[in-house]
């Protein structure tokens, strides 16, 4: 049994997210999105790494001692698996763990707009999954790729770093690709995946030009490309995966992504009312001729009035589901002004939705 295996019956019976552990420091948890110690002691920084290095094979250490980071699964027993991500800093070694669980929850369950179904249902196009880091990209995506698999005989082919949610074949052919274990990086596994007949592609995040260019031309070419993206909104998210790219190369970029974009989904989690909970909340936005038209002038400051006016095909802006929650009482006026975009007019929304708050314009 690996030494850590305590740590982490710790984190599952606080209910914890997420792990984070460094020399000299005690064993943290995200619990309920606040960050909390799980034990008084600290670690030692000999004790931290030996308990680090025991997870991992010789091909990863040496990966680790060559890249100086490292990304990788790890299951605690039959209880939990978790995405380990492997850093150094001042102080020697350190590690974050993210709790995935162990079944793919539903669309349904975690509470996603219908706009998402359809956007699943598509047989091609690039949808983009978006969100700060810690919001649930990675869960709202493989629940897409559940419905998909539930749904339609296909083939589905994920690019992962690492692989989080296991997916057993259903109605699809789940195909499942680790970056470093299966294939040597994902740009190599985008360049490869056409040989392979796939219908969806799947990629855990997009973080260079090499592979969103990859994943447009994948879209581009009939494929439905499914991938996350570290933004906070559909216009920044848009407006991000451009800017990756030269100035000189960018036109042909934005040019690709007006002919593929399928959809942006932006995923955010709120405090709940409870404050035991967390609560996602959407923006969303779907190419309708209107958007298109601006991704390929690149007027994406104009992305915002053109989703609230295409609320009839799903969209919504992120201040607009705030406004509903906040209405339904599911989430505090504190959390709700706290994600806003518009905080000044959103200081007025409070004040129209829930009169019997304190006004927080003041």
């Amino acid at each position: 049994m690996p030494a850590i295996d305590g740590i982490f019956e710790d984190l599952v019976k606080r209910g914890g997210s997420d792990l984070h552990l460094a020399a000299n420091q005690p064993p943290l948890a995200r619990v309920r999105g606040e960050i909390v110690p799980l034990r008084d002691a600290p670690i030692s920084a000999k004790e931290l790494e030996d308990l680090l290095l025991e997870l991992v094979t010789p091909a990863q250490r040496a990966r680790l001692a060559a890249d100086l980071d490292l990304d990788l699964s790890v299951a605690y027993r039959d209880v939990a698996r978790f995405r380990a991500s492997y850093y150094v800093k001042h102080s020697g070694l350190a590690a974050a763990f993210r709790l995935v669980p162990g079944r793919v929850p539903s669309l349904a369950e975690l509470g996603c707009p219908e706009v998402l179904w359809r956007l699943a249902d598509r047989r091609s196009g690039l949808v983009v999954v978006a969100g700060p880091s810690s919001n649930g990209k990675t869960t709202t995506m493989a629940a897409m790729v559940d419905h998909i698999n539930k749904t339609r005989p296909c083939h589905v082919v994920t690019i992962e770093n690492p692989i989080e949610f296991v997916h057993e074949s259903l109605r699809a052919q789940i195909t499942q690709r680790e970056v470093g274990v299966h294939v040597p990086s994902s740009v190599a596994a985008l360049k490869g995946a056409s040989r392979e007949n796939p219908d969806v592609v799947v990629v855990s995040e997009l973080s260079s030009a090499d592979e969103i260019e990859q994943a447009l031309r994948l879209a581009c070419d009939g494929q439905l490309v499914l991938a996350t993206f570290p933004a906070s909104g559909a216009a920044a998210a848009l407006e991000r995966l451009v800017n990756t790219f030269e100035s000189g190369t960018q036109p042909r970029i934005r040019g690709l992504l007006a002919e593929c974009l399928a959809g942006v989904v932006v995923q955010h989690l709120v405090r709940a009312t409870d404050a035991k909970n967390r609560v996602a909340v959407h923006e969303i936005a779907v190419a309708t001729p209107a958007i298109v038209s601006l991704v390929r002038q690149g007027k994406t400051e104009a992305l915002v009035d053109a989703m609230k006016a295409g609320a009839g095909q799903g969209m919504q802006t992120l201040d607009a589901a705030l406004e509903r929650l906040l209405g339904a009482g599911k989430i505090t006026a504190e959390a709700a002004l706290d994600r806003s975009i518009d905080k000044e007019a959103f200081a007025r929304v409070v004040a129209r939705v829930r009169p019997d708050l304190v006004d927080l314009s003041s």
